[in-house]
């Protein structure tokens, strides 16, 4: 099978900073049948996880010294020292210098100008997540913001992204990732999406924008595709977390959960209009 992988300006990866890894990973390891492998060397300070299911790269874990647990979202870059430095001419502001995470390739973390924190990742050995939109996969990720057109103006300038407004939801689109997944880990991409009637130009798509609540201050929020949008709702609450709310809509059914340590996550069911 090939390996996945992302063009620039195409969100690539997932990990969580958890208080208590060890906590974190038999929770989800319990909800979604993840598995996990230490990255760090023995000799190394610190763990950080690699999430499997089915022997394919998810995400990653790790401990946080900032006593908060939170889901961050990785875009592609093919330089990070380069693109570092264009983002924040662009008007994002460095949270950490670039830096090498081992062989697996090289990160940086910016804010983009209303606040949203994200990271870049140019891919060495780790490309990024092997497996998504599946159950217990990688879905989306989705900006909440106050003010959707002055991230657009940043994001369009930053990584060429493009907005569409589907009535429903703002549809964030990476021009020419349908053509990439084509021809590399998805031949039927398209065929596949017409069977369902996807909009126009979705297999693009690599992110929503959602309006932030008011009080809601921006960032990047993750949402995993599940089988069952009421199991895993169960599931998670016999686990420890708390189920916040939930939401139908045309295409899917959707609970927003707060993990027993406090990151927040969508578990998001695909329901299709034929389905």
């Amino acid at each position: 099978m090939n390996q996945r992988t992302y063009p620039q300006g195409v969100p690539c990866w997932i990990d969580t900073e958890q208080p208590d890894v060890e906590a974190a990973a038999e929770f989800y390891g319990g909800l979604f049948g993840w598995t996990f492998e230490n990255a760090m060397p023995p000799e190394a300070p610190g763990r950080y996880l690699i999430a499997k299911l089915d022997g394919q790269d998810v995400g990653g874990m790790a401990g946080t010294l900032k006593g908060a647990a939170a889901w961050n979202t990785y875009i592609a870059v093919d330089d990070a020292d380069a693109s570092a430095q264009r983002l924040v001419s662009a008007g994002a502001t460095m949270q950490s210098a670039p830096a090498d995470a081992g062989e697996g390739g090289r990160g940086s973390v910016l804010a983009d100008p209303a606040g949203a924190e994200f990271r870049i990742w140019q891919a060495r050995r780790r490309l990024g997540s092997q497996v998504a939109n599946v159950p217990g996969a990688w879905n989306f990720s989705d900006l909440h913001t106050s003010d959707p057109s002055e991230a657009m103006a940043f994001y369009d300038d930053a990584f060429g992204w493009q907005v569409d407004d589907l009535g429903f939801g703002l549809l964030i689109r990476r021009p020419g990732y349908g053509d990439h997944l084509e021809a590399t880990t998805d031949p039927g991409i398209r065929a596949r999406q017409a069977g369902v009637a996807t909009p126009s130009g979705f297999e693009d798509a690599i992110a929503w924008i959602a309006d932030a609540d008011p009080n809601e201050p921006p960032h990047w929020h993750v949402s995993f595709t599940v089988a069952d949008r009421d199991q895993t709702a169960a599931d998670a609450e016999r686990l420890g977390a708390r189920v916040l709310s939930q939401s139908d809509t045309y295409w899917t059914r959707t609970a927003l959960i707060r993990d027993p340590q406090g990151a927040e996550f969508t578990a998001s069911q695909f329901t299709p209009p034929s389905g």
